[in-house]
């Protein structure tokens, strides 16, 4: 079974904790939710670009 990232990132957003997705997904891993929160971070990594004025 899978849980997608962005189902863990919207649960984590929503206040659900990690001990509570760990008891209602049992195949899910604290390292999974942390590898999720990993992704996201180096997803949202972009450069500021400025622009000549």
């Amino acid at each position: 079974m899978r849980i997608r990232v962005t189902d863990v990132l919207e649960l984590l957003a929503a206040g659900e904790s990690e001990d509570s997705m760990l008891e209602d997904y049992p195949y899910l891993e604290r390292e999974d939710i942390r590898a999720c929160l990993m992704f996201a971070a180096a997803g949202a990594d972009r450069p500021v670009l400025r622009t000549a004025s």
